[in-house]
């Protein structure tokens, strides 16, 4: 034996004694090997799809296959590329993803009036997913702890068992994914991927209304996994008899399981959320400080987060006392920044990724329909939504004038007046603005 790609290529050569060709090149093309260690061959395939079907329906003949071959029992090592990279470098720390991690789950949500029922159905399907609400649909405004109730779920299930299928999208990635793929052939990969999950988690679902071909794919996703009897959560910024584009099939399945809101926090919640962030930190707040906080912030938690973080950044970086003043410098702070802020950037970031253009182009000369159109939202979002002029909105489109940002403003309301589907696109990208910024 001269090295040990000489034992995978043995592997191989017994795999074909059972498998076709075609088999071989479909699963094992993008898979190599990486080191023999003792009683244990490390390989590695940076393929999801591919490294997970080979885990559930090859391991047991690549093992036998090395046992045929060193005469004892052997294991198998599969990596993907963030364990190949850990493997070679393991001094560097594996990050936690947010499922994983404890800094989102039940036990730092902090529960009130306006939540409690999200809350009580969530720990619910944590503790016997696919049993009680399937599925879950979670809807409210952004920065309210949908997002936050997803990941508590999902880290129950995950510290329960290991080997559990998580799958967490948001809706708009869901659509992007979904193109990508079938453009590239891929459909299969696609399917695979959610229809196989035990747990599938989608943030923002309302994107999916008034795509077709979407939608289509995510009712026989719907279907599968429920007759599976695996669990769906899914949220939204309204609930489904208010997503107008939505399939009427889609919709009623939705409805099947449990429908719950969440609604801006009540003073005492948001007292409650601050004190408790400060202790997740490492400092204590006063209740005159929280109160005077809470009474200033009123309609996202995100945040009163945020606030909390910036008062203890004041506070081991430059000495400040924890307190009112403190505090009202946070706010101000985070008032003026742009994670909590709308900027024009941030609504040509969205609108481009909505329209699947480049910014180049949406800036730039292109009078192509869907480029025209995306121009049009952009300019008129921007004005709506922040207090940039009509004169500075222009000179971000290639220095268009007044009269051009004028008659895109008059075109997209009376779009919107006359297209329940328009109005609904410029609604969907208005809420991901707010969710992302």
């Amino acid at each position: 034996m001269q090295s040990v790609a000489d034992i995978w290529t043995m592997i191989l050569t017994r795999l074909r004694e059972d498998l076709s060709e075609t088999t071989i090149k479909t699963w094992f093309d993008e898979t190599t090997v990486v080191a023999l260690e003792g009683n244990t061959l490390v390989l590695h395939c940076p393929n999801d799809f591919k490294r997970n079907n080979i885990q559930d329906r090859f391991l047991p003949s690549i093992e036998a296959s090395l046992k045929d071959i060193f005469s004892s029992d052997m294991a198998v090592r599969l990596l993907d590329d963030e364990g190949l990279r850990l493997y070679r470098h393991p001094e560097e720390k594996k990050p936690v993803s947010l499922m994983e991690s404890g800094e989102f789950t039940f036990d730092t949500f902090v529960v009130g009036p306006s939540n409690t029922m999200a809350h009580a159905a969530a720990q619910a399907v944590a503790d016997a997913p696919g049993q009680h609400y399937n599925p879950l649909l979670i809807y409210g405004d952004s920065g309210l702890g949908k997002t936050h109730l997803l990941y508590a779920i999902a880290h129950v299930i995950r510290s329960r068992d290991r080997s559990a299928r998580l799958v967490y999208i948001k809706g708009d990635d869901f659509i992007n994914e979904f193109i990508e793929l079938i453009r590239a052939g891929r459909g299969s990969e696609f399917r695979t991927k959610y229809r196989e999950a035990d747990l599938l988690l989608v943030d923002d679902v309302q994107f999916l209304a008034g795509k077709d071909q979407v939608q289509n794919e995510f009712f026989h996703t719907f279907n599968t996994l429920f007759e599976a009897k695996k669990q769906i959560v899914l949220t939204s910024d309204r609930p489904p008899h208010e997503m107008t584009l939505l399939d009427d099939r889609l919709r009623t399945r939705f409805e099947w399981g449990l429908l719950t809101d969440v609604k801006p926090p009540d003073l005492e919640t948001r007292i409650a959320i601050l004190k408790n962030k400060a202790v997740q930190l490492g400092f204590i707040l006063d209740d005159e400080t929280a109160n005077h906080i809470a009474t200033k912030i009123t309609a996202n938690v995100r945040q009163l987060e945020g606030t909390i973080k910036k008062i203890k950044a004041f506070k081991e970086l430059h000495g400040m006392p924890v307190n009112r003043e403190t505090a009202d410098r946070a706010i101000q702070d985070m008032s003026q920044s742009n994670e909590f802020r709308i900027t024009p950037e941030n609504i040509i970031k969205e609108v481009c990724r909505y329209y699947h253009i480049e910014e180049d182009q949406l800036r730039g000369p292109s009078r192509s329909r869907d480029c025209l159109n995306a121009r049009q939202v952009a300019m008129y979002l921007i004005r709506r939504l922040t207090s940039l002029s009509q004169d500075d909105t222009g000179k971000l489109f290639g220095g268009r004038d007044h009269a051009t940002v004028y008659n895109a403003l008059k075109k997209v309301e009376k779009q919107m007046k006359s297209s329940p589907a328009f109005a609904e696109t410029v609604k969907a990208i208005t809420t991901n603005i707010n969710s992302t910024k």
